[in-house]
């Protein structure tokens, strides 16, 4: 994985954005400024082919957005954002699971 300069986004994806509270928006964008410097497979991943993930947890729910390279020069290269998903955490406390052991 490169460093990337720039990051796109189409319509979905900025609707995603936009339909965040505040704090779970400034969250995902801090992740995806951070991965623009940093090679963090926590903050931008490869999921299958060609489409990546940027990655972000706040307030107990996961934040997906997914995108794709665009290297059509050797100068600069873009990431476009396309779409997000929301995903509660699913947590399984261990008091319960030593319970169902017993």
């Amino acid at each position: 994985m490169q460093n990337f300069s720039r990051v796109e986004f189409l319509d979905e994806a900025t609707e995603f954005v936009d339909g965040l509270d505040e704090k779970s928006r400034d969250k995902l964008l801090y992740v995806i400024r951070k991965s623009q410097l940093v090679k963090d497979k926590e903050l931008f991943k490869p999921l299958e082919d060609q489409i990546w993930e940027f990655r972000s947890i706040y307030s107990k729910r996961k934040f997906r957005l997914f995108a794709f390279w665009d290297k059509t020069d050797k100068v600069e290269t873009l990431v476009i954002a396309t779409h997000g998903t929301i995903k509660k955490l699913k947590k399984l406390q261990k008091r319960k699971l030593i319970r169902q052991r017993n």
